[in-house]
């Protein structure tokens, strides 16, 4: 009971985590209850529990495992943060829950799996039960398969995936356990509920038995499909709806029934297979082969592998040419049959992918159809039938329309019929308008052909276009049908039965719609009651069918009448006419109509002109034509009766159902008048008319061709002039643009110059519409003519880009008369660009540059051109790959909208292009893709899986460079294929790809791709991602969801067509034309009232507040800018962009009408909402300053405009709200600032003087809520502008600030600032000139005879004008102390810290002694020491202040704006330097000792204060003042680093980006101190070793990158370590390097590989630097290390590490020194104590006897001379002394060593030892001579030498004084380096004695932590240095380069901190 009592006290999530398993049941209670208690899903409480979950569901405990299963249940259903337990817990339930026998338990952890589908998570579920699925154990396995089948029953096909189920489920069936089999058969029937059919195919291979008793199963199942009965938790919609429904007792509609039960497509279940691999080594070989046998076995072969139902993508294209190959040239028909199945089977197993190939097969398929055997037509027709599966219709057309005029019926025949089959599979949307044009006009041509067969393939043909695109839509290309064949189509329409893909047609939806238009209704009460004329008229009404009955009510552009038809009723109706005109004119007009009398004739043609008052319906225009055209007709002499003739027709045409059967009556006699003086107007008139009536374009080719048939130069003349005004009226759609070139040739071939002038007028009208190909036709002209021509082109700017109105631009390109090349396309030229050869390659596509620059127009006919072109592209040279890109830039200028087919084999390698490393040729395969989008529309290039498969490549060019072009184009969709989603995975992987650029493009991509997909489809993506990676771009998705572009609206739809054409055409005045259809000019009075009724019921609301104050909306608008989610408002003049982004901020916060009124085309809306924005000013002003920033925004769009009254209103209401403002206290952010300030800047150099004043008002206004400092960068940009108005302005504006403000106006440098100013003063503009001298002058009135030192070297004449100005202008009295700004005034009211409050005193100036001045500022002393200084105390308001406690005082409190921000390379901008700064510097070191203390505080802010102002320091010209403290820095630094890493980056409380601002300050000092080399190698060793280890973790620091801009900051330490080794001391970076290593080898830490690795990267980056550095190496120094490297990591050691990397590192130090100094090496080994011991030396023999081996050769050869004997002497002599150096050099042997060397020497005398010596240190040699000398003296009998008194050896003790010396020095040295009181980089003594005697055998390194102890002392006498009083200037004991005398003002200083000091206390 103790142990119970123990853990029954221990919260529940303790509990559950006992060891004792009745505490963990309990704790599983408890944790039931409370999980089914807390009420929020989103409590904190939960996350307590996020890591125990697994352990819930894996107790080893049954009992208690069955609890926690209950408890996990209840957290999952329960809590938001469930869901990242699911991949842990679900793998638990399967490997811990699935195998327990308890049925409970099985039960519980299915029930779980459900829950985690439910809450979003099935992918993840689903995942981890397949991996079940592969267990050993099968009770694990049934488990999995039952849970699968549960979710699948209840959420359905769309939620649980069934691709990968269907894919494991075969194997299932193969199991030895009954069981797995029993469970796999229930899965399998449930699959089929949800797929049927589909299914059979994945199972086909499964046991026979098995299968039969799945079909028995499959044959029981209902028919209906089934339904999900359990719901995700975003889908508690449909769920409502649905038993809403049922408690209706409804049920869904069929439609969502079908979309339910949506079937899957087989084909995706399938796997693909891999052909290409398989296919017959000599396959290529056998197809060409003559024997057919041979072709047949490979024809065979590949027809074996093409049955797999899926094939894999890969490059087909040699492939399909060789069956291409076999269709169109082998004579076998078997094996053409043979090959058309291939290439079926090819399609069907591609898909889509074979859309590539499509348009190079489909025409040779189509030409032989001319096979008459019906294996082959089948075969055909099957290849046919599957390639237009692979693509469109559209792409497929040009092959179609080709063949459609062969002379081979059977050709026409079989084409017809595949439109016919592939009409059934097409709906509305894919068969629109542009595609089925052409193809009717080529079918009904075929309705007439002779063969019967041809004609009934065309009218099943054009049946199934009627069936499913409906009648109305097929009916305008049917016009010239009769009767009998309009009647055969619709019966053939009513037989066809539209396959499942296709939509109901038009017909069936909307039956009316069948039912033809009445004919010309009788008319009604209006006509005279005549009997027998109306019985008459009713029976000729009933034989004529007229054709405004039958035409479109809008007229113009589709006639319905054919007009041969028409002609022929009215000539044989003559009489029928008579009766009809007689039945609604008077007798007497009829009568009179011909009368010899012209003034009866001019009688009757007024009585004639009742006809405008009928009624349209009731009115016989042809009969009444009919009567006008009667003798004499229009040929009348008369010209008044002509007049009211040419007017009554254009009256009829008007007034009545024009058809073009009377068309034709009147044209002929009215173009005959056009030419007319007198009647040419009416004649015109009357022609528009009827263009009106029966469509321009027909009216058009009548007219033009009449009058070209005349042979009347006048008439012609009129008719082009007239042709050229109706264009501009009804625009140019449906204008054949071919015969117009042709007829306009021929007028400008003409020898009147009336006709080429109007030729030429008419070109300029046409070039308005088509643009520049328009200009192509006419290149042949004379040159004289064709500058004409260009001549009213200028004149006549193409204002649509080269498109129609009306949508006629594509009429027009499709119009333009094109060539075919596909002839030119030569098997040789193919060949050629195809040679091995790169010259031959480019021959072959010069000739192909030229073929298609001869034909100008091109057809989409390029035979394998295509295939050529593609593989140029992956040229290897990128010459041709550029000329490759020109000609398909080449291509799509010449070829159009038919490039569309091409997209696929030529546009997909263009996109490949993008990843070349050249910037050239990636630029040259954007500019393509441009272009060819242009003319093909992104539709295609969507389409398919080939835009995912490129994005599939790891290459960050092409990566970077598609996203970029995806991210331009997508938001210009309205809609985008399905497909693109194929994209998504593609793009979550660039969006962590390992390079910058990749990962920045895939971010702006991501808003535009949801801008298509959806954000729910998009995250649902995310499903397969790894968590990690999920978590980032789940992220990333919701801030692209923040700022999704909006899809661009549907263009309006036309109301008319005429209406339509004209509005395209610019000319708006022409809407209102009284020529304007009648029914369009109502709808325009119609829709004109509404918007009126709507404005008033608006002017209602006006009443309301115009502004909303949003919370936040501001800050949020900032953040976004600040992010780039948004543009960045800075323009030279605002495009349309920026409008619509003001607009869409301001819909927010604005009153809709007032934003209605702000962006109204009319400046009057303008200026009355500026009033209603004055008045409700001051009521409003705070929900106007939440609004501030749009309304500066609007303003400056008004900056723009040329409108005065508007300006000056605006200008107005600036004043009144800057008033405000101030008022407000309210100051202007950055963000308001920058999107105001430059653009107001702008008008200040209005030419206006109203202007000017009114915004020099504002500026002065301005300055009270925006700091002066900040706006005088604005208005030294203003300077630069080329208006000298405004450069006027701005001078005279910064003389004012710095008049009212001071010198600290003057951002961001005063000297930078007054140099641009005084550049003005030569200037050519006088007012510029003066405005320059003005502003320098107010200069010197505030910093006197210092502005010449400022301004920099001016010129003799602008100095001279300057001292003139200023002699005359400068004031004589002191200058007034500098005005705060209104930004900095509230910090300086109430000070936080009295210390951080600084005053300037007033300026002392004396104006005399010009001259005296000058030079005084040219020797750098300033005229002025009582300048403002920014770091200047003011004591004498420090001491009569007599509160507080004493404390030094901070630092000065700068403005670190610019340290905030995010930096890509840490250099902070210049900063001015304060002289007071300059002035403590050259007199003492404490100052900057008490800075250097800062830098290590733990405040952040004091720490960054303290880097900026060091930072001022190491950026001016005196920053040798810092050396003697680099070290000291370099520590404070190091120190500041440690304390981030091990405290501030753990304080959660802190501001990251704070931390990575000091971080930023940091590596920006050491950067500008490591960029000096002078103070970079007064870094010692140690330091440099401990900054090393420093700055390497901090790259190792993985926090650093989960923070914003961390990536930077790493970059940048990348900079900073490789300045630090480029510019140190080489023999301290190198030593520090080598210890560095040695320690991380030593002691490893976290991260020590990694640590290790950097070092040894860093080593070698130094042993590259080596050749040039050997030279200033201490090599003793850095063998030294090595040596003690050696000794700690001998060779064997060395080879144990798991890394053999510092072996090889230290090796190849070694092996570089030796090559780069020879045998030198050896004598530097002077530092070791004991060679002998030493592995370096051994080594270093080695190394140099290997690298030095030619040059012992060379040595060897030059001493051919000496004879063997000689050198074997020399060897041997030079062993025996080397054995006896050796024992000398040992401890044991060495008094034996001197002994045999001293006898030696006296043996042989002349035996000269320096070689042997010269290796050794001073003190060795002084060693062994005075050992010699004692050998000497004892044999000898003299006394041992003590001293160098009086001796012969006294040269020598002599010297072994000065080694001594030499040995205590260095020893000094050390000690002092080890108190961190010199640097080690100083100037070596001149001789290095061996101190290796004075050293343990592993020599200390003097590190930063060493020294921290007296460096911290050492601060802190600064410190109190700093506070006391030193009279005298002695030098400071620790830095002897400060010991400079002090001067007067600083003994003053120190005095007056004295007594401070003292009062206080």
């Amino acid at each position: 009971m103790g142990d119970d009592s123990e853990w029954m006290k221990l919260p529940v999530d303790q509990k559950c985590e006992h060891k004792v398993w009745k505490a963990r049941l309990s704790g599983y209670e408890e944790a039931l209850k409370l999980f089914q208690m807390i009420p929020d899903e989103k409590s904190p409480e939960w996350g307590k529990y996020l890591g125990l979950i697994k352990k819930f569901v894996t107790d080893s405990n049954a009992v208690a495992q069955l609890k926690g299963l209950e408890a996990a249940l209840a957290f999952v259903e329960n809590a938001h943060v469930a869901g990242k337990t699911t991949g842990e817990v679900v793998s638990g339930v399967v490997t811990k829950v699935f195998n327990q026998p308890k049925a409970r338990a099985k039960e519980l952890g299915a029930e779980i799996c459900l829950m985690y589908i439910e809450i979003e998570k099935a992918e993840v579920v689903q995942d981890e039960l397949l991996k079940g699925l592969d267990n050993k154990n099968p009770k694990i396995v049934v488990a999995c398969l039952e849970t699968l089948r549960k979710a699948l029953s209840e959420f359905g096909s769309k939620v649980v995936t069934l691709k990968p189920v269907v894919k494991i489920l075969p194997k299932q069936f193969e199991s030895r356990e009954k069981a797995v089999r029993e469970e796999a058969k229930l899965l399998a029937v449930e699959i089929f509920k949800w797929i049927r059919d589909s299914l059979r195919p994945p199972l086909q291979n499964i046991n026979s038995v098995q299968l039969k008793e799945l079909e028995e199963e499959w044959v029981k199942l209902p028919p209906s499909p089934p339904r999900q009965s359990r719901f995700l938790r975003s889908q508690q919609g449909l769920k409502a709806k649905l038993q809403q429904q049922q408690a209706q007792g409804q049920d869904q509609s069929n439609d969502e029934e079908e979309e339910a039960a949506a079937a899957v497509d087989p084909y995706e279940l399938m796997e693909a297979a891999e052909i290409l691999s398989k296919l017959p080594k000599d396959f290529y070989e056998k197809i060409e082969a003559k024997k057919w046998q041979e072709r047949k076995e490979a024809l065979e072969a590949v027809e074996t592998l093409t049955k797999n139902p899926k094939l894999e993508n890969g490059d087909y294209g040699d492939l399909v040419r060789a069956l291409k190959k076999v269709v169109g040239k082998d004579t076998n028909v078997m094996l053409v049959s043979l090959a058309a199945k291939c290439l079926a089977a090819l399609a069907a197993g591609l898909r889509k992918k074979f859309g590539t190939y499509a348009g190079q097969v489909a025409p040779t398929i189509l030409e032989k159809f001319k096979e008459k055997k019906p294996q082959v037509v089948q075969a055909l027709q099957e290849a046919m039938d599957a390639i237009f599966l692979t693509t469109t219709l559209q792409n497929l057309s040009e092959d179609v329309l080709a063949v459609m005029d062969n002379k081979n019926p059977s050709i026409k025949q079989q084409a017809s019929l595949f439109l016919a089959r592939s009409f059934r599979l097409c709906t509305q949307a894919t068969l629109p308008k542009s595609v089925l044009k052409p193809l009717c006009a080529a079918l009904i041509k075929q309705v007439n052909d002779s063969a019967p067969e041809v004609r009934d393939a065309a009218f099943e043909a054009l049946g199934t276009a009627m069936k499913v695109v409906g009648e109305k839509a097929v009916n305008p290309f049917l016009a010239d049908l009769d009767k009998l064949k309009l009647d055969k189509i619709k019966e053939c329409a009513d037989k066809v039965e539209p396959a499942a893909g296709g939509g109901k047609p038009a017909a069936e939806k909307k039956p009316a719609a069948k039912a033809a238009p009445p004919v010309e209704a009788p008319p009604k009460s209006s006509a005279p009651p005549r009997k027998a004329p109306g019985a008459a008229g009713s029976k000729v009404r009933e034989r004529l069918p007229t054709a405004p009955a039958r035409r479109r009510p809008a007229g113009g552009a589709h006639a319905s009448r054919l007009t041969s038809v028409c002609v022929c009723v009215c000539v044989c109706q003559v009489e029928a006419c008579e009766e009809l005109a007689a039945a609604v004119l008077p007798a007497s007009c009829l009568q009179q109509l011909d009368s010899a009398n012209w003034k009866e004739r001019l009688a009757s043609m007024e009585e004639f002109q009742r006809v405008s008052t009928m009624d349209r319906a009731a009115m016989p225009c042809q009969a009444l034509v009919r009567m006008l055209t009667k003798k004499p007709g229009l040929k009348e002499t008369n010209f008044q009766v002509m007049q009211i003739k040419l007017h009554v027709v254009a009256l009829v045409a008007q007034r009545g159902n024009f058809s073009r059967t009377s068309a034709l009556l009147a044209l002929d006699g009215l173009v005959d008048k056009v030419g007319d003086v007198k009647c040419g107007g009416n004649a015109k008139e009357a022609l528009t008319a009827i263009g009106q009536a029966c469509s321009l374009p027909w009216t058009a080719e009548q007219v033009v061709s009449t009058a070209f048939a005349q042979k009347n130069p006048k008439n012609q003349a009129e008719a082009l002039n007239w042709l050229s005004t109706a264009i501009k009226e009804f625009g140019f759609s449906g204008i054949n643009v071919k015969a117009f070139i042709s007829n306009v040739k021929t007028a400008l071939g003409a020898t009147n110059p009336a006709i080429r002038t109007a030729a030429v007028t008419l070109l300029g009208v046409m070039f308005l519409y088509m643009g520049a190909p328009l200009r192509v036709f006419f290149e042949d002209e004379k040159p004289a003519l064709l500058s004409q021509i260009d001549a009213e082109f200028e004149k006549v700017p193409p204002a649509h880009g080269g498109g129609g109105g009306g949508g006629g631009g594509q009429d027009i390109m499709d119009l333009l008369p094109r060539t075919d090349i596909s002839d030119k396309i030569s098997s040789d030229l193919v060949s050629k660009i195809s040679d091995k050869n790169w010259k031959i390659r480019k021959e072959g596509l010069d000739e192909v540059a030229a073929i298609i620059s001869e034909a100008k127009f091109i057809t989409p006919s390029i035979g394998e051109l295509s295939l050529a072109l593609k593989g140029r592209l992956g040229d290897s040279n990128k010459i041709l790959v550029q000329q490759t890109l020109s000609i398909l830039q080449q291509l799509s200028t010449s070829m159009g909208p038919g490039l569309k087919q091409h997209v696929k084999a030529l546009g997909i390698p263009v996109i490949t292009v993008l990843g070349d490393s050249k910037p050239n040729v990636r630029a040259a395969a954007l500019a393509t893709l441009q272009m060819w989008v242009e003319q093909t529309g992104m539709k295609e290039w969507l389409e398919g899986e080939d835009l995912s498969e490129e994005m599939k490549r790891e290459n960050p060019f092409l990566r970077q460079e598609l996203l970029g072009w995806l991210a331009e184009k997508l938001p210009t969709l309205r809609a985008a294929p399905a497909d693109l989603a194929l994209c998504v995975p593609q793009l979550y992987a660039c969006l962590e790809d390992r390079n910058g650029d990749v990962r920045k493009k895939a971010q702006d991509a991501l808003p535009t791709f949801m801008m298509h997909l959806g954000y729910d489809k998009m995250n649902k993506a995310t499903g397969k991602l790894k968590p990690a990676s999920k978590d980032q771009v789940v992220a990333m998705l919701e801030k692209a969801r923040a700022v999704m572009p909006a899809k661009p609206a549907a263009p309006a739809k036309p109301s008319g067509g005429r209406e339509t054409s004209r509005a395209s055409s610019g000319l708006r005045s022409r809407l209102t034309s009284p020529r304007f259809p009648l029914t369009c000019r109502r709808a325009r009075g119609a829709a004109a009232k509404k918007p009126a009724a709507k404005g008033q019921k608006e002017d209602e609301d006006k009443s309301g507040p115009i502004f909303t104050l949003v919370p936040n909306a501001k800050e949020q608008r900032i953040k976004e800018e600040k992010q780039l989610k948004i543009l960045k408002w800075n323009f030279i003049t605002p495009r349309d962009e920026y409008v619509e982004q003001l607009k869409t901020q301001m819909s927010s916060c604005f009153a809709k009408w007032l934003q209605d009124e702000l962006f109204h085309f009319d400046f009057q809306r303008h200026v009355k909402a500026i009033g209603v924005m004055m008045e409700r000013l001051e009521s409003e002003s705070e929900a106007t300053i939440g609004c501030l920033d749009l309304i500066l925004k609007w303003f400056t769009l008004r900056f723009f405009d040329t409108n005065t009254t508007v300006l000056m209103k605006v200008l107005e209401y600036l004043k009144l709200l800057f008033a405000m403002l101030n008022r407000e206290n309210y100051h202007l952010t950055e963000y308001e600032a920058s999107s105001f300030v430059p653009y107001l800047i702008l008008k200040v150099g209005e030419s206006k003087d109203v202007v000017r004043k009114d915004v020099r008002a504002i500026l002065a206004m301005l300055c009270k809520v925006y700091p002066a400092s900040k706006v005088f960068p604005f208005l030294m940009e203003g300077t630069k502008s080329k208006n000298s108005k405004q450069r006027a302005e701005c001078l005279e504006e910064l003389g004012c600030l710095i008049e009212g403000y001071g010198m600290n106006v003057c951002q961001p440098m005063p000297a930078k600032s007054l140099k641009e100013i005084a550049v003005h003063i030569g200037d050519r503009d006088t007012s510029v000139r003066n405005a320059a001298l003005n502003t320098v002058v107010a200069v010197y009135n505030v910093c006197g005879d210092q502005v010449y030192k400022l301004i920099g070297n001016l010129s003799e004449k602008d100095m001279s004008m300057l001292e003139e100005r200023i002699k005359r202008s400068a004031k004589k009295t002191q200058a007034a102390p500098p005005k705060q700004s209104a930004a900095d005034r509230p910090q300086r009211e109430q000070p936080s810290n009295p210390n951080a409050t600084f005053l300037r005193k007033p300026a002392q100036e004396d104006p005399n002694k010009l001259n005296h001045a000058r030079q005084n500022a040219q020797h750098g002393e300033p005229a002025h020491p009582s300048i403002p200084k920014e770091f200047q105390l003011d004591l004498d308001m420090i001491e009569m202040d007599q509160s507080g406690v004493c404390e030094l005082p901070d630092l000065v409190q700068h403005k670190l704006d610019e340290l905030l921000e995010p930096i890509t390379i840490p250099e902070p901008k210049m900063r001015s330097v304060s002289p007071h700064f300059d002035d403590l510097h050259n007199n003492t070191a404490s100052t900057i000792n008490f800075v250097i203390s800062q830098v290590a505080s733990g405040d952040i802010n004091t720490s960054i204060q303290a880097l900026a102002q060091i930072d001022e320091v190491l950026r001016q010209d005196k920053a040798e003042v810092m050396s003697g403290h680099i070290d000291q820095f370099l520590i404070a630094t190091l120190m500041q680093l440690r304390l981030i890493y091990s405290t501030h980056m753990a304080d959660e409380r802190l501001d990251k980006k704070d931390i990575i601002t000091l971080y930023s300050c940091i590596i920006g000092n050491m950067l500008s101190l490591f960029s000096m080399d002078s103070l970079a190698k007064e870094a010692s060793m140690g330091v440099l070793k401990d900054l090393m280890h420093g700055v390497i973790m901090l790259m190792l620091d993985g926090r650093i990158e989960d923070i914003e801009d961390g990536q930077q900051v790493i970059r940048s330490v990348n900079l900073l370590v490789i300045r630090v080794l480029e510019n140190s001391d080489q023999t301290n970076v190198i030593s520090a390097l080598l210890v560095l290593l040695q320690d991380s080898l030593v002691t490893p830490v976290p991260g020590s590989p990694m640590l290790t690795e950097l070092v040894m990267k860093c080593l070698w980056r130094m042993i590259r630097y080596l050749p040039e550095n050997i030279n200033t190496i201490n090599l003793d120094r850095v063998l030294l290390d090595v040596h003690n490297f050696m000794k700690v990591f001998p060779k064997e050691k060395l080879k144990q590490l798991k890394s053999d990397v510092p072996h090889r590192t230290l090796k190849t130090l070694l092996h570089t020194l030796c090559r780069l100094t020879g045998a030198k090496i050896l004598d530097h080994l002077s530092m070791i104590e004991n060679r002998n011991e030493s592995e370096l030396e051994a080594h270093l023999r080695r190394s140099f006897k290997h690298s030095h081996l030619s040059g012992v050769k060379s040595e060897h050869g030059n001493d051919r001379g000496l004879r063997t004997d000689d050198r074997m002497s020399k060897a041997k002599v030079s062993d025996i002394l080397s054995e006896i150096f050796k024992k000398i050099g040992s401890k044991e042997n060495t008094k034996e060593g001197l002994t045999e060397l001293y006898e030696y020497k006296q043996k042989y005398s002349d035996v000269d030892l320096e070689p042997f010596l010269k290796n050794t240190s001073q003190f060795f040699q002084s060693y062994v001579e005075r050992g010699l000398r004692i050998i000497e003296s004892e044999r000898e009998g003299k006394p041992r030498i003590q001293s160098s008194s009086g001796r012969p050896g006294r040269d020598s003790v002599s010297s072994n004084e000065e080694v001594n010396l030499a040995v205590y020095y260095e020893k000094l040295k050390v000690l002092r380096q080890r108190q961190g009181m010199e640097n080690t980089t100083r100037e070596e003594p001149p001789q290095r004695a061996a101190i290796s005697s004075l050293l343990s055998p592993k020599p200390p390194v003097a590190s930063s932590t060493d020294m921290l102890h007296s460096k911290l002392s050492q601060l802190k006498e600064s410190r109190e240095l700093y506070q006391q009083e030193h009279s005298a200037p002695s030098p400071t004991h620790g830095h002897a380069r400060s010991a400079s005398p002090a001067a007067a003002n600083l003994d003053d200083l120190k005095k007056r901190l004295e007594r401070i000091k003292s009062k206080r206390q």
